[in-house]
């Protein structure tokens, strides 16, 4: 999940064998018209239709970072705690990653611009053409490196 007030992005995948493959992926959109209560609400009830039709294993929210904009910060602030909360009630287990730890997984350099992201991630998935909007092809990308994380973790304990 890449958490946003106006759009929040989510990517469904699943291991197939030694590949990952979408399953789904997508944004959730909320007019800028709606009042904050009225946006995080919405973004909170499309979630938990996703997650109760796609039933996930686990799911990857992306951590929130500082940025120069308090205002832009805080704002994502407060879907991102709307997303834990609808992962939280349906009892789906989060994990949560850096913006660098997911570029580092999905192009192996924490600084990747967003094209070589994003291009790496079409790749990694075998899909015809990059995944849109923005929000969608970095849900995938977090979705990506959850999946290496968890191959990971069976490797080493």
């Amino acid at each position: 999940m890449d958490p946003g007030t106006a759009t929040t992005g989510y990517g469904i995948v699943e291991e197939q064998g030694d590949r990952i493959v979408a399953l789904n992926y997508g944004v959730v959109i909320t007019p800028a018209r709606w009042g904050l209560a009225q946006r995080l609400q919405e973004i909170y009830r499309q979630l938990r239709v996703l997650v109760d039709e796609w039933r996930p294993e686990s799911a990857a929210v992306e951590e929130l970072f500082f940025s120069k904009n308090a205002r832009t910060a805080l704002a994502v602030g407060h879907a991102r705690g709307v997303v834990l909360l609808a992962l939280a009630d349906a009892g789906v287990p989060v994990y949560e990653y850096k913006p660098a730890q997911v570029k580092e997984a999905i192009t192996g350099y924490g600084a990747a611009p967003k094209e070589q992201m994003q291009l790496m991630v079409q790749r990694l998935l075998g899909l015809a053409q990059i995944p849109s909007p923005d929000d969608a092809a970095d849900a995938l990308a977090l979705a990506i490196c959850h999946v290496h994380s968890v191959r990971w973790r069976s490797l080493t304990e």
